[in-house]
């Protein structure tokens, strides 16, 4: 079964999700940040520039930098499974993003694993891994 557990933290987890996918929209760093543990770790595999990063600090600090070159992003996000073993969740996630860069518009569908942790009755990232499923460009103004 890819939803398993109680049901409030199920919902717990969607309204995580979305309200990661709702900052990354909004472009709000403090929001977006909230939605990571303290000594959370996020990883990007197909940006061996980028990496792994280490620790909620790091985290927002790199990405209030890559989101300067993504000015007006449309970011979505939906659940494909949620396990909840008490205070630890596993999740997959699928998202797709809309942008304009110098070379037209940008469509991307990635997916996301992660694991989640709940802190004082909170639910967090503590592990997300990106990876990207299909990348689209096309012309400016569509």
């Amino acid at each position: 079964m890819p939803f398993t557990g109680p049901a409030d933290d199920r919902l717990a987890l969607r309204e995580l999700l979305e309200t990661y996918a709702d900052a990354v929209t909004r472009c709000d760093a403090q929001a977006w940040g909230a939605t990571w543990a303290d000594d959370a770790q996020w990883s990007l595999p197909d940006y061996p520039e980028i990496g792994t990063t280490h620790g909620r600090e790091a985290i927002v600090a790199m990405w209030v930098e890559a989101m300067k070159h993504y000015p007006g992003i449309m970011f979505e996000a939906w659940p494909g499974s949620i396990e909840v073993h008490g205070d630890t969740a596993v999740m997959r996630s699928y998202t797709a993003e809309v942008y304009d860069w110098p070379d037209g518009v940008h469509r991307d569908r990635g997916q996301y694993d992660d694991e989640c942790i709940r802190i004082e009755g909170c639910w967090y990232f503590s592990r997300r891994t990106f990876r990207n499923i299909h990348r689209q460009i096309g012309p400016k103004g569509l």
